[in-house]
């Protein structure tokens, strides 16, 4: 049924709790906390990270976990009963409209596929639930916007799941170099190389397994079968990151923990005034859609901020994967006076222009736990990760997609001829093409994509004079999986 009816009957008891939050807040950690101010979790989607999540909660004092919803009976099944040998007892929903009835949650962290990420968010937020949200926040840039709309009308604590803003050796690496300490920021740059081989051919549609609620799990999205089957994911999980109906490549996969690394060290609040895109799926043909290579150009006032995924190894039928100053998945901070590596989710290092290294950063804190006590404090402020933080980094993904997704193939003398001008561009496209050939990719055979060079009003977040653009930044909703308008 839809969201808009299931709340009528207890929509305002959730109110009036949440003005009482308000107005009383929650324990501070240091007091002793009864059972009847736990905030009780429910996880909705693990599969994959979803895992984590319950785990970090877990071991987090004052928190229970009494609620799982996943659309695949076997997973659920298998973590409810996970549980059960924990000695916890969990409710167990395949439907997420019928968990965020439940009187027995107080905040969900989701950790569905992506197309399912903003209106699981939106229905918990108008539900009166907290709500931690896996990253990308969104699937397109107008819904993610709508998320953050919905956490500002009903005043609820909404953390993206972007943990590296946990991360205190990373917060003062970004601080020192906003100092001016490396001299200005020339480029910032975010690196996801990554190994991501073929997910193989299939002749057609594929049957869903039985445990799995189909219509569920494409929600938003178009109910078409399932056109991939990979000997290790089946034709349903993990490999939809590479159709653009529900996922958004390993930009918007992996990529956007370093896209927003790389918008960190900026300093920028706001989306990219120009954005161009080239790669392609190349070294094999498979399922996919998505680009398994790709340079994304954002145009900030102060530097520019370049993406490259790679996909490929550093040369063909290698293990290992291409370094650039250090860094596989990485951001790289390049300055007047040197750079920052930062090559985990928790440290990052300064180098002098020679590669000597100046400066050394390590440490982070609990993701979850800044969530859970912001939800006790009821300040937004408090987190490390904030929604609108999460929408501005999740959106770059997007629009560089869009780019590309509007592209057509061209040679490499129009590739380069097209890029001319952008600071960094064209010698990041020069190692693409020594990296494809080092594969065994000829660009004037298989040829890249040259996506369209779009020009944005980051103030109302449209593309200027491209309406086939601005198209992309929504999609058509699917009835009653629909992310409304007005949230």
């Amino acid at each position: 049924m839809p969201m808009k009816n299931i709340s009528r009957r207890s929509f305002l008891k959730s109110t009036l709790v949440t003005a009482a939050a308000v107005q009383v807040p929650f324990p501070s950690i240091t007091q002793e906390i009864s059972p009847s101010d736990e905030i009780r979790m429910a996880v909705i989607g693990f599969n994959g990270r979803g895992k984590s999540h319950i785990e970090g909660y877990s071991g987090l004092r004052g928190v229970r976990l009494t609620a799982l919803c996943d659309v695949d009976k076997q997973v659920l099944d298998k973590e409810v009963q996970r549980s059960k040998e924990k000695g916890k007892q969990v409710e167990s929903y395949s439907d997420i409209r019928k968990l965020l009835e439940s009187k027995n949650v107080d905040a969900v962290s989701i950790a569905t596929p992506n197309h399912w990420h903003s209106l699981a968010a939106i229905w918990a937020i108008q539900a009166g639930k907290d709500v931690y949200l896996e990253k990308p926040i969104s699937h397109n840039v107008w819904e993610g916007r709508k998320v953050v709309e919905a956490a500002r009308k009903y005043n609820r604590i909404v953390q993206a799941g972007t943990q590296c803003r946990s991360s205190t050796g990373i917060r003062e690496a970004v601080q020192w170099v906003r100092e001016g300490n490396l001299g200005k920021i020339q480029i910032s740059r975010g690196l996801c190389y990554k190994p991501r081989p073929s997910i193989g051919k299939t002749s057609g549609a594929q049957k869903v397994p039985d445990s799995i609620d189909y219509d569920l799990w494409t929600g938003p999205a178009p109910l078409i079968p399932p056109h991939r089957n990979s000997q290790r994911w089946g034709p349903v999980h993990y490999d939809w990151h590479w159709f653009w109906a529900y996922g958004n490549g390993d930009l918007g996969n992996q990529g956007i923990h370093q896209m927003d690394i790389a918008r960190w060290f900026l300093g920028v609040d706001h989306l990219s005034n120009r954005i161009i895109s080239v790669g392609g799926r190349l070294g094999y043909e498979d399922d996919g859609e998505t680009p398994n290579t790709q340079i994304v150009y954002h145009e900030f006032a102060n530097a520019p901020l370049i993406f490259e995924v790679r996909g490929l190894p550093e040369k063909k039928d290698s293990k290992y994967m291409d370094k650039y100053k250090g860094g596989t998945v990485a951001v790289v901070v390049e300055c007047e006076g040197g750079y920052v590596l930062v090559p985990d989710y928790s440290s990052a290092t300064a180098f002098d222009q020679n590669g000597k290294e100046i400066k050394k950063w390590k440490g982070a804190t609990d993701h979850f736990q800044n969530f859970i006590s912001a939800v006790r404090s009821r300040k937004r402020s408090e987190l490390h990760a904030e929604i609108w933080e999460g929408h501005l980094s999740s959106a770059l993904c997007h629009t560089g997609n869009v780019s590309y997704r509007l592209g057509k193939t061209a040679s490499q003398g129009q590739i380069r001829e097209a890029l001319q001008g952008d600071h960094g561009a064209t010698e990041t496209f020069g190692r693409m093409v020594e990296h494809l050939a080092a594969n065994g990719v000829d660009l004037e055979k298989s040829k890249a994509t040259l996506g369209v060079a779009l020009q944005m009003d980051p103030k109302v977040e449209k593309f200027v004079g491209n309406p086939e653009a601005d198209a992309l930044l929504t999609r058509e909703y699917r009835k009653p999986f629909i992310v409304p308008e007005r949230v």
